[in-house]
């Protein structure tokens, strides 16, 4: 499964299709609408994108993502019933992930039933199946959803995140918890000791 891709933008589709060059490899990614724009880049003009795989029968898609609290949005999408990938990125190409979620919070299904493919018993469904479980719109949280430098660190971080949401916390406490962790982390933790202090400041 792919997670996370650093590479140098060879194609940028105004619908949000991207194709990222990763040492010669092009990969075709989805993403929301101005992800590139969003996205963190590099001293080389290249920029990271936090992926999500999405495996069928007859296909392997991915999905593209300026920051971890964007994916993590993407995927409490598909996680309500009868939203798939295409309509979540539809959700986000309307109301990026911060927006999104206070939204939810308003129970404003009216503007929910504005994106495309989104009707009123959807919007219902996403009101329902959603709230409290989506980062909230704050300053702080926005500060904690910028992705981390494309490095071992950031690579840490993103297991680390997996593994929290994983275990049913919500996106904005499992980055609050990884990026308190990596503050004070020395350069030999591994995520096994980084989850389980992670656990403890979230258990208490």
């Amino acid at each position: 499964m792919i997670g996370r891709l650093t590479g140098r933008v060879v194609n940028d589709e105004a619908t949000g299709s991207v194709i990222l060059d990763v040492r010669g490899v092009g990969y075709e990614l989805l993403c929301p609408v101005g992800t590139i724009e969003r996205a963190q880049r590099t001293g080389d003009d290249e920029v990271t994108l936090f992926v999500h795989t999405n495996v069928r029968q007859d296909a392997l898609d991915l999905f593209g993502f300026c920051s971890l609290q964007e994916r993590a949005a993407f995927r409490q999408l598909t996680h309500v019933p009868n939203v798939g990938p295409k309509l979540a990125l539809s959700v986000l190409n309307v109301l990026p992930a911060s927006e999104l979620a206070q939204v939810i919070d308003a129970e404003d299904k009216a503007r929910l039933s504005k994106v495309p493919g989104v009707g009123k018993k959807t919007a219902e469904r996403l009101v329902l199946e959603l709230r409290g479980k989506l980062p909230r719109g704050s300053s702080a949280d926005a500060e904690i959803a910028e992705p981390l430098p494309p490095s071992g660190v950031s690579q840490l971080a993103e297991r680390l995140m997996t593994a929290l949401t994983g275990l049913g916390y919500r996106p904005v406490e499992a980055e609050r918890a990884t990026h308190t962790v990596l503050e004070s982390a020395g350069s030999d933790s591994d995520l096994s000791s980084l989850l389980r202090k992670a656990l403890k400041i979230l258990s208490s």
